[in-house]
């Protein structure tokens, strides 16, 4: 028994190598060789013709054993019917079949050029009907009209304020009330102090305001002047104001009143924004005046002036309260009017109040 038990193991190696043998039988044996066959000892093979019924490819160790050639390298070896897809041709529009006629992209014409003979009149769309007239124009009241063809109106207070300097107390108010188109309004000015429940002394300008620019209007219209124990003040008034480059707000008025006098006054401001809502507004005013008045205490030259720093949060564009301080100073005969009559020709004020438009 034990011999026949190493004859069966023995014989097993056999069988395996026969049936291996009898598998490949379809190929044409080929002679070893120590290195692979170039190309160019293959000139007519066809590896699409080959049969190979029996050829089982799981079983085959392919290990290569140098670096594949180009296929330049093998110009016999027709790889076109190894199953491999022929090379899409290329992309002809002008060869395009679409319902029956070839789309010929060469003749189509894109934007610009001449409109085509048959072209509708763009201007006959309406059968000859204008907007405010003919059948279908609208009645006054629903006719249509730009924004810059209405009349609007607004109330603006930009500075209703408290005001404390030197232990005294008062009210301060700067502000203005137009109604017009964009172009041309008729605007009201006013600007005064109230002390102790009177109003102590007032400026009020009635103008008529035109838009020349973008940026800026012309005035012309009165000036009212009022004060306590004072005569009061009638002028002729001209000027402009508007958004100067670099977002400086310049208001710039010349007077002319009776008696030859004469009046200058300036004014700027600007908006330091800190966040969107919070910002810093100075401002500065001068006044110059042609002649002496004695009476209002006023001197020739420049007059007075005024520098403030406003803090000022928008709550909304309409409601902006604010804090801050304003420095103001008399010069030339004016100071020496205000000395003599045993007031202080400078001062620090502190003020706080609210800014709003309606």
């Amino acid at each position: 028994m034990l011999g026949v038990a190493i004859a069966t193991l023995g014989a097993t190696p056999l069988f395996a190598y026969a049936q291996a043998h009898d598998a490949h039988s379809g190929h044409t044996a080929m002679p070893a060789s120590s290195a692979p066959a170039d190309a160019a000892s293959m000139p007519g093979m066809d590896h699409s013709k080959m049969s190979m019924p029996d050829m089982d490819h799981g079983t085959m160790n392919m290990k290569p054993t140098s670096a594949p050639k180009p296929a330049e390298a093998m110009p016999g070896m027709n790889h076109g019917q190894a199953n491999t897809a022929p090379p899409a041709p290329a992309h002809d529009m002008g060869a395009m079949n679409t319902s029956g006629g070839e789309m010929d992209h060469g003749d189509m014409q894109m934007q610009g050029g001449s409109a085509p003979p048959d072209a509708r009149d763009p201007d006959a769309y309406s059968d000859g009907y204008v907007r405010n007239a003919g059948k279908y124009a609208l009645p006054p009241s629903n006719a249509l009209i730009m924004s810059d063809m209405h009349n609007f109106g607004s109330v603006y207070f930009d500075r209703l304020e408290y005001v404390r300097a030197r232990g005294e107390e008062w009210a301060a108010y700067e502000g203005e009330a137009w109604y017009g188109s964009t172009y041309n309004r008729a605007v009201i000015k006013a600007e005064g102090e109230v002390a102790s429940g009177k109003l102590q002394e007032s400026e009020t300008q009635l103008l008529w305001r035109h838009a020349v620019s973008t940026f800026w209007n012309t005035e012309l219209g009165v000036r009212f002047d009022h004060a306590q124990g004072a005569p009061n003040r009638e002028w002729l008034a001209f000027g402009f104001n508007g958004l100067a480059p670099y977002w400086f707000e310049v208001d710039a008025t010349a007077y002319v009143g009776p008696s030859g006098r004469t009046a200058l006054g300036l004014s700027a401001e600007y908006d330091i924004l800190l966040t969107q809502k919070l910002y810093l507004q100075p401002s500065v005013e001068v006044n110059f005046y042609g002649k002496n008045d004695p009476a209002r205490e006023i001197g020739s030259g420049l007059s007075d002036g005024t520098a403030g720093l406003r803090l000022k949060y928008e709550v909304t564009r309409q409601f902006v309260p604010y804090v801050g301080v304003e420095w103001s100073s008399k010069f030339g005969k004016t100071a020496d009017y205000a000395r003599a009559a045993g007031d202080s020709k400078q001062e620090t004020r502190f003020v706080a109040g609210l800014s709003f438009r309606f």
